[in-house]
């Protein structure tokens, strides 16, 4: 299992959707170290632990961006396969991540049907 500690790794504080908003924005995250581990999870046929405990709240479009954001690149079924999460301190986080996942698994469906 490879492992991303959000707080260690990349900020105690997560920010906006994307970089023109402002530092450690969710796009900044997917570029830098979210989309690299899965790429490399992937590649050894292991799954990616995301761990979101540590940091001192995480935006929704922080989330939004950098997950979903990697399901619009990669299908959220290949990103919902090898994404795990954790978040002792917020649970309903992990909940809300694979909605916005999933979210783009309808889109996929939709635009495949129409």
């Amino acid at each position: 299992m490879i492992k991303i500690q959000v707080a260690k790794e990349f900020s105690r504080t997560p920010g906006p959707r994307f970089k023109k908003e402002g530092r450690f924005s969710g796009e900044e995250f997917r570029d830098k170290i979210l989309d690299p581990r899965f790429r490399e999870a992937e590649r050894k046929g292991e799954t990616l632990l995301i761990d979101l405990d540590g940091a001192s709240g995480c935006p929704t479009s922080f989330l939004e961006e950098a997950f979903a954001g990697l399901a619009r690149k990669y299908t959220a079924n290949r990103v919902l396969r090898l994404l795990n999460f954790k978040s002792d301190e917020e649970p309903y986080l992990i909940e809300d991540v694979q909605e916005y996942i999933a979210g783009v698994k309808s889109t996929e469906q939709v635009s495949i049907l129409g």
